[in-house]
């Protein structure tokens, strides 16, 4: 089979969509260019991903089974570094993968997440009479004072972060995503992410707390505790996948609500359940775009290519969500009553995010009591005007300007965001 030119990455993330559309045209598995000039490949059609996902012939783990890293051709200068030196579910692999979740897993069991509806309940509520202070007809970043404090304030409630470290605390995780950093600037935030971690750690062992982090170090299985490197990897972890994918998840689903008043209507009226918006907006506009890493651990045919042993693939779930082959020639249109909404980004089969039942949960709490509170919530620039996170990584906006009433006749607005 002719091999295609890989598509070189945009490591700002200017149009992931059309990103994904341009790796799509060469098949379903294509191979690409990642910064630094990094070869890897890019599955964006969701039967290859399905696949992908389940088989045991795709690792996590770069140490073991990423050969140009095994090597050491691949070094601190590379930009995505951060990716490869954690130590937790998203770059362990077999045995030392099933441990791990098996522990982490215990922090998201059913009962706990449902215990912890009424003070998710009470914090959007909250956050909502913040809002509502805000004068009409003055923009107010929906991002930045609604859809950021929801899921950080959550997940740092979890785990015991104490409020004056949480902006600290978080801060590595956001920077890890930002794929225009410097390798240097990338290094630099792993190593000083790591420090504060384990110093976090180790004032939560010397004064054990009513949290996970807590739960986390005293957790067992099969008579194995998580190492000190795998706790604070799996803190990195837990802390930045629940905050950015949800973050991202409200944030769409607002958008995509608010430039299709018709769609809106339709939930609106109960037509069309909120759920069910939910789902398209995550198959439409997964909140995690393009994410490293799998390394072939054998010679792999998929998606009618090979991918030789030991090289880098991504899950390009904003491509797989819009694949054309499951969803039709529609498959970009955001549709709520769409019969098949099905998508792939919360992950699949062992892959599948721990944490998805309490990203659920925040995302229905939120969008419901925000659109009760505001009923003539609208975006404040037009939809043109929304900027994307500086990312391929994740697929988020960089703000989203909202006015959650109209401007007052005869009034002066603010029109700063």
């Amino acid at each position: 089979m002719l091999e295609h030119r890989p598509v070189v990455i945009d490591r700002t993330g200017a149009d992931i969509h059309d990103e994904a559309r341009r790796i799509r045209a060469h098949g379903p598995v294509a191979p690409v260019e990642l910064p630094g000039g990094v070869r890897a490949w890019s599955i964006t059609g969701h039967a290859a991903a399905r696949l992908a996902l389940s088989d045991h012939r795709f690792s996590k783990d770069p140490r073991r089974h990423w050969t140009a890293y095994v090597d050491g051709r691949i070094g601190d200068d590379f930009p995505l570094i951060g990716w490869v030196l954690m130590d937790n579910l998203t770059t362990t692999h077999g045995a030392d993968h099933t441990r791990l979740r098996r522990l982490t897993a215990k922090a998201f069991t059913p009962r706990r997440v449902a215990a912890m509806r009424p003070g998710i309940e009470r914090l959007v509520a909250e956050l909502l009479d913040e809002l509502a202070a805000v004068p009409p007809g003055r923009p107010v970043d929906l991002k930045a004072a609604f859809a950021h404090p929801l899921p950080s304030r959550v997940i740092c409630d979890l785990f015991g972060i104490p409020p004056e470290a949480r902006a600290r605390m978080l801060r590595g995780g956001e920077t890890n995503v930002d794929t225009t950093l410097t390798p240097e600037e990338s290094a630099a935030n792993v190593e000083q992410w790591h420090r504060e971690m384990y110093e976090f750690v180790e004032s939560r062992r010397r004064t054990p707390g009513d949290d996970l982090t807590t739960d986390l170090i005293a957790a067992k299985e099969d008579g194995s505790q998580l190492s000190d490197s795998e706790l604070v990897g799996t803190l990195h972890l837990l802390l930045a996948t629940g905050t950015e994918p949800v973050m991202n998840l409200i944030t769409n689903a607002v958008a995509a609500l608010l430039t299709h008043p018709e769609q809106l209507a339709l939930v609106r009226s109960g037509e069309v359940d909120l759920r069910e918006a939910v789902e398209e907006t995550l198959r439409v506009q997964a909140p995690v775009a393009h994410l490293p890493f799998r390394f072939t651990t054998e010679e792999v045919v998929l998606g009618g290519v090979t991918i030789p042993r030991g090289e880098p693939v991504l899950i390009n779930f904003a491509g797989i969500g819009r694949d054309p082959a499951l969803h039709g020639a529609d498959a970009d249109r955001f549709d709520v009553a769409r019969k098949d909404k099905e998508h792939l980004s919360f992950g699949h089969g062992i892959y599948r995010c721990i944490g998805a039942p309490l990203a659920w949960l925040e995302t229905e709490i939120a969008l419901t009591a925000l659109f009760d509170r505001f009923p003539r919530l609208t975006l404040a620039v037009d939809e043109g005007e929304l900027e994307p996170q500086a990312t391929f990584i994740m697929n988020g906006r960089l703000t989203l300007p909202v006015l959650t009433e109209p401007a007052v006749v005869g009034s002066p607005s603010d029109v700063t965001v």
